[in-house]
């Protein structure tokens, strides 16, 4: 199992543990708040109850909904199950509010009729402020985990005991003005209740839509684009796409990239891209793709051999002119030597017409067919005196040329197109190359000359030392 899983199943089992104990705190304070509440009549601890009440059912969704958003990708859900988290918290929203809803009918139903006898023993005090303890420090476990995990469930729920602590002080406050002598005290720190349950429901409800409506993390198209933009060979960053997904965001990348690059360097710079970017955010995993566009840099020569590559017909010797103004073409085109004459100019012709297009109208294109054996040819060694006659002859040849010193490594091969010769030679690495082809084509002549049965001459030029 490779590190990254092993966090992801870590990160799992620490989240389905926090949801599980959140169930068990919950069901206690509930318990524990909800007798409070009878012994004394306050309705601000009796909110707290059905406050606590609610939590046990959002939390009980919350543990199912973690589980079934860690479920792998599957056929009808292809970007996962992540987005039940942000579902059940938005449920968990609608719990809370229902809950202030009620809360607040209550305490103005309190408010103008008859106040409700309060009575507050120490038990009442002690059970609230107990709550007030386990409430602060599930709150820091749940909210440390829930930022670790990038769970919108467990944010949810440190979000409800954060607001109980707030509630159960209120709670507090009104059976303290209760045995003051103002028994509306407690109504009122019912009212507190629902505005905070109501706010604590709020600031979920943002939170979960914003999830649930792909809403991407404000700022964070920018930086993914300025990293994209900074690895060499993009051009130019055309769109970001990101959006929640559970603890990841996910998107799409488009970069423009220049078109005579081949499809190996493409394929390098969209790793690079991806590895810069998950480098700095980490969470981040986008699909690049890739817009191929001309780029002022281009020559003549890597603008037609990008047309030749792309209607897959191999050209050299390509000669740029400039003619009394007018720019002025030709190249060879190289196809199968079998191919009838007819089809042969159609993909000359084609090629030519493209090239046209490319430059414009008022431009000179000219193509010279040659053929290409793609035939695979059988062959053997020849003769021991053939070889040796054949070695003389070059080292003759290139002694008295000048250029090309230390003939070596020659070899004869008969096939049945005739005889085909290979050798290396040395030359004086200061020779440009025009040079040096001149120098080898040059010997070539002189060899099939004297060598009437030779159909290929291959001649490998090294640095001289």
């Amino acid at each position: 199992m490779s590190e990254s899983f092993k966090v992801k199943d870590g990160d799992q089992q620490l989240k389905e543990g926090a949801a599980l104990a959140s169930i068990a705190v919950s069901s206690l304070m509930t318990a524990a708040k909800l007798v409070a509440g009878l012994l004394s009549g306050s309705l601000a601890v009796l909110s707290e109850a059905g406050h606590n009440l609610a939590d046990i059912g959002a939390t009980t969704l919350t543990y199912f909904a973690i589980r079934i958003a860690h479920k792998p990708a599957d056929d009808e859900h292809q970007y996962g199950h992540a987005k039940v988290e942000a579902l059940a918290a938005l449920i968990e929203t609608g719990f809370l509010f229902a809950l202030a809803a009620f809360i607040l009918v209550e305490a103005v139903r309190r408010l103008g009729g008859h106040p409700a006898e309060i009575e507050a023993s120490p038990l009442i005090f002690g059970i609230l402020f107990i709550s007030i303890t386990v409430d602060f420090f599930r709150w820091r476990r749940l909210k440390a985990i829930a930022r670790r995990t990038k769970s919108e469930a467990l944010a949810a729920d440190a979000l409800h005991f954060s607001s109980d602590m707030i509630a159960s002080l209120l709670a507090i406050a009104g059976l303290v003005a209760a045995q003051f002598g103002f028994p509306q005290g407690d109504a009122l720190a019912a009212l507190g209740v629902a505005g905070f349950v109501a706010v604590a429901g709020f600031e979920i409800g943002r939170r979960t839509i914003d999830a649930l409506v792909d809403a991407a993390p404000k700022g964070l198209a920018d930086k993914v684009a300025s990293i994209a933009a900074s690895v060499p060979g993009v051009i130019k960053v055309e769109t970001v796409r990101l959006r929640p997904a559970g603890p990841e965001v996910i998107g799409d990348l488009e970069i423009t990239v220049a078109r005579t690059l081949s499809l190996e360097k493409v394929a390098a710079i969209k790793v690079n891209v991806a590895a810069e970017i998950k480098a700095k955010h980490p969470d981040v995993s986008v699909t690049i793709a890739t817009q191929p566009i001309a780029v002022d840099s281009e020559t003549i020569l890597e603008r037609i051999l990008l047309i030749a590559a792309k209607r897959h017909a191999p050209v050299h010797h390509v000669t740029v002119q400039e003619v009394e103004g007018r720019t002025a073409i030709s190249f060879d085109v190289e196809v199968d030597g079998r191919m009838p004459l007819g089809n042969a100019h159609e993909i000359a012709s084609g090629l030519e017409d493209e090239i046209g297009r490319e430059f414009g109208s008022d431009i000179e294109v000219e193509s010279h067919i040659e053929p290409l054996e793609p035939r695979q040819l059988p062959g053997r060694d020849a003769d021991p005196d053939v070889r040796a006659e054949i070695e003389s002859a070059l080292f003759q040849r290139a002694h008295d040329q000048g250029a090309l010193l230390d003939i070596h490594n020659v070899r004869v091969r008969r096939t049945p197109s005739g005889l085909v010769v290979n050798y290396h030679c040395r030359v004086d690495p200061a020779l440009s190359v025009d040079e040096v082809h001149d120098q080898v084509d040059a010997l070539e002549r002189k060899i099939r000359a004297a060598f009437k049965t030779i159909s290929r001459i291959v001649g490998h030029a090294e640095p001289a030392r």
